[in-house]
């Protein structure tokens, strides 16, 4: 018998606009995940605690505010830190497509852009998060 992936959906950084992160979670709540939603302005380090005491397989990132580099790099940063490598880091927004394979180097899963359907999203984590075995 296996357990629900866990995903904690984020919104880092000073961006003011959540509904797509709220869309998003909602879609994978609704797809059978548990789902954390940390709320606005979040500091990478607030993600990554949550991100750990909620035992999460993934963190998802929804950043609109051009601070994509930055947030997403210190995450991963913090994750590794605390040894935290295994949670997988996905995100969304607007993210030009020259910045996607930085992000990608960076460790960075997957980067879905405007236009992505939720199915999509769902798809993806659950073809690429691993499940936990309960």
């Amino acid at each position: 018998m296996s357990s629900r992936i866990r995903v904690v959906v984020a919104k880092p950084g000073l961006d003011g606009h959540d509904r797509g992160a709220k869309v998003v979670a909602r879609a994978l709540r609704d797809a059978g995940m548990e789902v954390i939603y940390t709320g606005l302005h979040q500091t990478p380090e607030q993600i990554v605690e949550t991100a750990i005491q909620e035992d999460a397989d993934a963190v998802g990132l929804s950043v609109l505010s051009g601070a994509h580099m930055t947030l997403f790099k210190r995450v991963l940063e913090l994750l590794a830190e605390r040894e935290a490598r295994d949670i997988v880091v996905f995100g969304g927004g607007i993210i030009p497509d020259a910045d996607i394979p930085e992000l990608e180097q960076l460790g960075v899963a997957k980067i879905f852009t405007p236009g992505a359907t939720t199915q999509s999203i769902v798809e993806w984590v659950r073809q690429n998060v691993v499940q936990p075995v309960a």
